[in-house]
């Protein structure tokens, strides 16, 4: 296999143009997003990923080429980084990439005096020929400079400690509200729509239309109903909230039966795109799948024209299903891509219906209590991509 050299030229152009943008005080995120390209493009690899550590774990927060569908996905690893060996840390990031294997891989530590605050990885094909000490050295400069970006503490998503016994309760339970809230908004609204239609046009609507109102609202009535008992059982002897078990599922089926409860014009947008009906199971929890296709659908409505599709399709690898939905909005920058996930942020006004911030917070909570992660990026041909992730059964 042939041993490629880095290229210097992009090496240096690439340096400066990220570091004044580190001297204009630009967000520390895209920043950091473009040393990422850069170690790709330098090294002609496949495709780059920086994982940012907190205590127990790590998140991928950035991601190119190959590595994209890692983007927001969670890396377990016990214990003090800097005591790991590369190796335990590459193979932890090549196994959240689509068929990636050690021996591809090649990475360098991020350390801010002396802390390993991330990992930077590139990521290599069978015939890209061998890394040899060019390209470590190249990896460990861009690593420092990301470490060094990690000093100036601006616009990274840092992650927390985690939350004693007492504040994980808490956050159960500020899930479960988050839930109900969801589920029982659909309803109420529908409810409340038929009812104000037969007061206020009882005699128009005639006898099919008072008995359709009259048939709809018994239907959501029901659903309160059956949501309250659900609800109910969901909440243990000492106060504590719990979640529906979670087992094998049909992902397709379920994606259909979501899709099916969406209110109407967003129902009418849907696209269903590659959804095979041979996948293998999912495991998780099949309920969620509603909640987590409407968030995504009603994002993607918010930030797209109403004549636009909103696309869903699905698909498998070894070790994980995945639906995507996509539509042809305004898309998202690179920088905005983890922000997004906060609690209470927002795009800035695009003239589209506001959002309260909660919707891709609560959907990033419900699926990696399933073991799943969810991510964003910019679709290729204009607008959005949000891909789910969820452990095959």
């Amino acid at each position: 296999m042939p041993d490629r050299r880095p290229d210097y030229v992009t090496l240096t152009r690439g340096q400066i143009a990220a570091l004044d943008r580190v001297n204009t005080g630009e967000p520390g995120l895209s920043v950091l997003q473009q040393f990422v390209r850069l170690a790709q493009d330098v090294l002609g690899a496949r495709g780059a990923g920086f994982a940012e550590y907190a205590t127990g774990h790590a998140r991928i927060i950035s991601a190119t080429g190959v590595c994209e569908p890692a983007l927001g996905r969670r890396v377990e690893r016990p214990g003090n980084p800097s005591l790991l060996p590369l190796d335990s840390v590459n193979s932890a990031f090549a196994g959240k990439i689509e068929g990636g294997e050690l021996r591809h891989m090649l990475g360098a530590r991020c350390e801010m005096n002396r802390v390993v605050v991330g990992s930077l990885h590139v990521y290599f094909g069978d015939d890209d020929g061998d890394p040899g000490p060019e390209h470590h050295a190249v990896m460990e400069l861009i690593a420092g400079h990301l470490g060094r970006l990690y000093g100036r503490q601006a616009g990274l998503p840092v992650h927390p400690e985690p939350a004693p016994e007492q504040a994980l309760r808490q956050e159960d339970r500020d899930l479960w509200v988050a839930v109900t809230s969801h589920e029982l908004r659909t309803p109420v609204t529908v409810i409340k729509g038929y009812a104000d239609t037969l007061t206020n046009h009882w005699e128009t609507l005639g006898e099919p239309g008072r008995r359709e109102a009259v048939r709809v609202i018994g239907t959501r009535a029901g659903e309160l109903a059956r949501l309250l008992d659900r609800l109910l059982s969901a909440t243990t002897d000492d106060g504590s909230v719990g979640t529906s078990p979670a087992g094998p599922f049909d992902l397709a089926e379920a994606l259909r039966e979501a899709a099916g409860e969406l209110p109407g014009a967003l129902r009418g947008r849907i696209r269903f795109g590659e959804l095979p009906a041979g996948l293998p199971k999912a495991y998780g929890n099949r309920d969620s799948i509603a909640t987590i296709l409407t968030e995504l659908a009603t994002n993607a409505e918010r930030n797209s024209e109403p004549d636009t599709p909103i696309e869903v399709c699905a698909g498998t690898d070894d070790d994980t299903l995945r639906f995507r939905v996509s539509d042809q909005g305004v898309g998202i920058a690179p920088e905005n891509v983890e922000r997004a996930f906060e609690r209470y942020w927002r795009a800035g006004d695009n003239g589209r219906r506001p959002g309260a911030g909660l919707g891709l917070y609560l959907v990033r909570r419900l699926i990696e209590r399933q073991n799943g992660w969810v991510s964003l990026r910019p679709r290729d041909s204009g607008g959005t991509v949000a891909e789910v992730r969820l452990p095959r059964a």
